[in-house]
């Protein structure tokens, strides 16, 4: 399987967007695939249960189609760091008991294009002493960066991309997301920024999605290309 962990620079960096629009991508080639949200802090009560709109937009993308629970099993409801909603919930994660359960649902759903979403950025917190790097090396899967493309995106885009070598795993690619309206696309310093990004961070660029008015899967799979993945024909 196509298995990859996406994680960002920071909170709201545009995970969610690059993740979704990469399933979509694959999906206009006909692959099959599954988005995955193992932790969402930041989740509303529905009548079905509680309902996160991250997890939401991958389930939206998985084809064939999956359980809400399949794609999002730790669903919190305050927007807070995923450890300290766990704990007010009673519940404690663990890198080994996320990652036995991925593992399980890669094995019961396999795919051509698996994508596992992290929350926050790389040392985003599971309990006092675990975090979302050590559940990716768990799964030892390739990693795509989302580099919210903003003021210090240079500096955090740098420091993620060495943590994520330090830890042992391969940074397979990354995508530039415009979160900040004001940093304007198509300028010359703008395109120098891509250049040093493209220079150090030592993986391809699958592409950068500008700033949309109306942001989704479909429209941000239009300045995203698969090919520099790599891809495994399906078996």
């Amino acid at each position: 399987m196509n298995a990859y962990f996406v994680t960002g620079t920071h909170t709201d960096a545009g995970k969610t967007l690059v993740t979704s629009a990469l399933l979509y991508a694959a999906r206009r080639q006909g692959l099959s695939t599954l988005g995955l949200k193992p932790v969402a802090s930041g989740s509303d009560a529905t009548p079905s249960g509680l309902r996160n709109a991250d997890a939401l937009a991958l389930q939206a993308q998985s084809v064939p189609g999956v359980s809400y629970d399949t794609v999002n099993p730790h669903a919190f409801t305050p927007a807070i760091a995923p450890h300290l909603a766990a704990f007010e919930a009673g519940c404690t994660l663990s890198a080994g008991g996320l990652a036995n359960g991925i593992h399980a649902t890669l094995d019961r759903y396999p795919r051509d294009l698996c994508l596992i979403e992290g929350a926050g950025g790389w040392r985003v917190p599971l309990n006092e002493a675990e975090d979302f790097a050590d559940l990716a090396a768990r799964l030892e899967i390739p990693v795509i960066l989302t580099v919210g493309l903003t003021l210090g995106c240079l500096n955090h885009a740098r420091l993620t991309a060495e943590a994520i070598a330090a830890d042992g795993l391969r940074l397979a690619g990354w995508v530039g997301s415009v979160v900040d309206a004001d940093f304007a696309a198509d300028t010359p310093r703008f395109r120098a920024n891509l250049e040093l990004l493209e220079a150090k961070l030592g993986a391809p660029c699958l592409g950068v999605i500008p700033h949309l008015d109306a942001p989704g899967a479909e429209a941000a799979s239009h300045y995203l290309s698969l090919s520099r993945l790599s891809l495994k024909e399906p078996a």
